[in-house]
Parts: C-alpha cells; sequence; structure tokens
C-alpha cells in the first residue's frame, strides 16, 4: 500500500507505481472471472436425460414415471428414443413404404397401447390384468403419463438412424409439442451436460 501524503499528491514515480498496481489487479480479477464462466460452462446443467431403448410397456412406463417426476421437480428432461422404444410413439397410420419399412411396420407395435410387459405377458393376458389394475388403483396409464410429459415441457428425441433403419416415418409419430429428431452425437451432446443419464 503506497503512503498518500496529506495534500493527497502523489510524486510522479509513485503515480507510476500504483497504475501498475491498479492494472494488475484488473488482468487478476480479468482472469478470475474467465476461470469462473469456464467453470459455469463445464458444471453440470440440473437436467435428466434418459435414453429410451426398450418397446415393453413396462420399461416405457418406467421411463416416463422418472421423466414426469423429475421434471415436476424442476428439472429439465429430455428423453432419446431409439430403435424398439420409438414404437410407443407410433400411431396406427398407413404409409406407402418399401418391403423393408413394411415387414417392420407389421412386426413393431403401432403405438402405446399395443406394447407388451418384458416378463410374464402370457400372451397378451398379463399386459390386460396390469393395465386392469392400473385403472382399478387410479394409477396413470402409458397414455396419460405421455401426455403429462407434453404439460410438463419434457422433450423427446427420436434416434433418426433408427428410423431410417426400420422405415419408419415422421408422419407415423405421435404428435407432440416438444418432439425432435436428430442422431446419437447430439443426444451425447445434452447427456455429458446433464446431471443424471439413465438407460431403460
Amino acid at each position: 500500500m503506497l503512503p498518500v501524503p496529506r495534500d493527497g499528491s502523489l510524486e510522479s514515480g509513485d503515480e507510476q507505481t500504483l497504475f501498475t498496481l491498479l492494472d494488475e489487479q484488473r488482468n487478476t480479477l480479468e482472469r478470475l472471472q474467465q476461470q469462473t464462466n469456464r467453470l459455469a460452462a463445464d458444471a453440470a446443467e440440473n437436467r435428466l436425460a434418459l435414453v429410451v431403448f426398450s418397446g415393453d410397456l413396462d420399461r416405457q412406463l418406467a421411463a416416463f414415471v422418472m421423466a414426469t417426476a423429475a421434471a415436476a421437480s424442476g428439472m429439465t428432461v429430455s428423453m432419446f428414443f431409439t430403435f424398439w422404444g420409438i414404437s410407443a410413439l407410433r400411431r396406427p397410420l398407413r404409409v406407402k413404404k418399401d418391403l423393408v419399412g413394411r415387414l417392420f411396420g407389421w412386426l413393431l407395435p403401432a403405438g402405446s397401447r399395443k406394447l407388451r410387459l418384458s416378463q410374464m405377458d402370457f400372451g397378451g393376458v398379463g399386459t390386460s390384468m396390469v393395465r386392469h389394475v392400473m385403472k382399478r388403483k387410479g394409477i396413470c396409464t402409458l397414455e396419460e403419463l405421455i401426455q403429462t410429459a407434453a404439460e410438463l415441457d419434457v422433450y423427446i428425441n427420436i434416434c433418426t438412424m433408427a428410423m431410417d433403419l426400420m422405415g419408419l416415418s415422421r408422419d407415423e409419430i405421435i404428435d407432440y409439442p416438444k418432439l425432435g429428431y436428430c442422431g446419437v452425437a447430439s443426444f451425447v451432446d445434452i447427456a455429458v451436460k446433464s446431471r443424471t443419464t439413465l438407460f431403460i
């Protein structure tokens, strides 16, 4: 700290030293601000990233229960549907396709109401029983959870590579307000910035 004369004046040498100190402090503050900005950019966002690979009813229910719960708690939620998981987002619509597309269209469930349980399905009996119990106990169906996800601004992204591979058309996908299409690399960029990433 430089001593300041009672009359407030500084000699030229002291004044130059003071300016040098001020410049150093300013440079230090700028470096600290840059480091703070970098740390803030690298920090994980309050976001949940969900990769939905399975087309089973019970796993789709689990995915949307977690997605809606996280969104209700204030988290930003991004879901990435790929391969068999896309079946839950299909709607029964006839679209002109090639042979491979028609085959996948016949083999894949056409919508959430056609999904089966991953275990103890017993030719559809298990699925019907689970849906009956859910209705009786007032538990949200998959269709209601999808609607709730839309109301909570949950983002749904569909894998374009999987759609191309299985011959699926965007016309077959349900209407959803926060619906998008992207590749794996784009979703990985979202996932690395998320606090939690889950694979179902």
